[in-house]
């Protein structure tokens, strides 16, 4: 069975798959600092513990993608990236709808997740899909300037 979520502006959502790697790894580093190789897209791409969905047109040309790790009855988002030309479009509310929706057929109960605190559009598309911080981490992200950004340790039930 092929799992497939729609998603918005003709896209749709469908888990990742192997060739997927460098055009996840391209996406990544346009939205973050120290962006995740293609060789790091590939390990979660292999691995059973991870599940990765990608937004994509009927070409399968990659707009966005998230990923999840699960650990017994909890699940963490462990990135989203939308790239830059598609972001706007909720495509990251897409992406994280249909990982709510996977996740219901697991046994993962809550999902946690780690933002920038500078990271202001993230944090309120985290806060509208229902999470809620639960800690900080001081110094976490490397800044370009040789500083570090503190992460907010977010969570949400997950039904």
């Amino acid at each position: 069975m092929i799992k497939l979520w729609m998603a918005p502006a003709g896209l749709h959502i469908e888990p990742g798959q192997g060739a997927d790697a460098e055009a996840l790894a391209r996406i990544h580093a346009k939205g973050f600092y120290r962006g995740w190789s293609s060789q790091e897209m590939m390990g979660f791409l292999g691995e059973a513990e991870s599940r990765v969905y990608v937004a994509c047109d009927a070409k399968r040309r990659i707009a966005g993608f998230a990923v999840v790790r699960l650990a017994a009855d909890e699940s963490e988002l462990l990135t989203i990236a939308v790239d830059p030309k598609w972001r706007g479009k909720r495509i990251g509310q897409a992406l994280l709808n249909a990982a709510f929706a996977d996740l219901m057929m697991s046994p993962a109960r809550r999902m946690f997740l780690e933002v920038s605190e500078d990271n202001v559009a993230a944090i309120k598309l985290y806060s509208r899909q229902g999470f809620a911080q639960v800690a900080r981490r001081q110094g976490y992200y490397p800044k370009p300037d040789g500083s570090a950004a503190t992460a907010l340790v977010m969570s949400r039930d997950l039904g």
